[in-house]
């Protein structure tokens, strides 16, 4: 399939708009190579070590909560329920986020939810085919429980998704949106990068979504570096109500710059959205880079308060922790700030 040239486009793949220089700082390609040897031996000197496994804490049902509300299942995978409309961001259940399930980044902590556990699911937000985004085995188990669910993407993968065994995907460029009266998804930029293999970079499209149901407006941002395209998102789409914004995998910053934020990048870019609250996500859960396990947190709290931004007004949940959307008068959790077991 081929698509219009455009500021994204060259007609043959996928490129960002603003520089996104891997080996940034003068660094030669072989220190990544050398950085990727040292974390899979785990020599702490260079990459943090991890836990092995964090025991999840339980919490309250989903349904205990009345929407308008958010689950955290993990990473970027939100369950979202809003009156009338349940939808899934970004749904990764599998242990590995690799090409194999015996190799590859594994998960520090269980999903929240498991997928027997959801509720009839609407509709999923998938933002880009990364492994720890784009989870072939999950959508193909929710899509199993839930035929009519509708895929929303980003260009190119919806060939790619039917060959797969989940056929009618809709996909959408940046800017273009999708939806019924009641119900509005907007691709909007982000800058990041797409592959599933070594052949593949960038072949298809990487974004982020606001959608729009019955007055309430969320934005989730996929996984992005710092872009300026944020205070567009702002000036075309107005102000969400709630924006999920990643806050993880960043380290070091000469590689991981220009395609992941980091919480101080995150703050700002809460900020350029305008957004009346925000939750962090892409952390915690994978070992994907060199920071350690509770550094998001840690910075993030270190950002908020240089910044001047309460903890309630950009917060994170701890893993199967359900809260209303902020603004909702509706008794639930208080977000949550640290992992159990992890010391901060």
């Amino acid at each position: 399939m081929s698509y219009e040239i455009s500021d994204h486009f060259n007609g043959t793949v996928f490129f960002n708009p603003e520089p996104t220089i891997r080996n940034a700082a003068g660094r030669p390609r072989s220190g990544m190579l050398k950085m990727l040897w040292k974390r899979w031996r785990k020599q702490p000197s260079d990459y943090a070590i991890w836990p092995d496994h964090i025991e999840n804490s339980p919490h309250p049902a989903p349904e205990d909560t009345p929407p308008p509300a958010i689950t955290w299942i993990g990473h970027s995978s939100f369950l979202v329920r809003l009156p009338g409309l349940t939808f899934l961001t970004d749904p990764v259940f599998s242990q590995r986020c690799s090409p194999s399930q015996t190799i590859g980044p594994k998960r520090v902590r269980d999903p929240g939810l498991r997928i027997h556990q959801l509720p009839p699911v609407d509709l999923i937000l998938l933002s880009h085919n990364h492994y720890d985004h784009m989870d072939i085995l999950a959508l193909r188990q929710i899509r199993a429980r839930f035929p009519a669910c509708k895929i929303v993407t980003s260009l190119g993968n919806t060939a790619y998704l039917a060959r797969k065994g989940l056929p009618g995907a809709v996909e959408l460029d940046w800017w273009e949106s999708f939806g019924s009266k009641d119900t509005k998804i907007t691709a909007t930029p982000a800058r990041h990068f797409a592959a599933r293999s070594l052949w593949d970079r960038n072949k298809t499209l990487w974004c982020g979504f606001m959608l729009e149901h019955q007055g309430q407006k969320l934005y989730f941002g996929g996984d992005s570096g710092y872009t300026k395209f944020f205070a567009e998102i702002l000036l075309r789409l107005g102000p969400p109500d709630l924006a999920f914004i990643p806050i993880g995998a960043y380290e070091p910053r000469w590689f991981m710059g220009p395609v992941h934020m980091n919480p101080e990048d995150a703050v700002q870019a809460f900020q350029d959205l305008g957004a009346k609250c925000a939750v962090g996500m892409h952390f915690g859960t994978f070992q994907l880079t060199a920071e350690a396990i509770d550094a998001p947190l840690l910075d993030l709290a270190a950002a908020l308060e240089a910044a001047g931004i309460g903890a309630e007004t950009f917060f994170t949940l701890d893993v199967g922790q359900t809260v209303p959307i902020p603004g909702q008068n509706v008794a639930a959790e208080a977000p949550y700030r640290r992992h159990p077991g992890v010391a901060l």
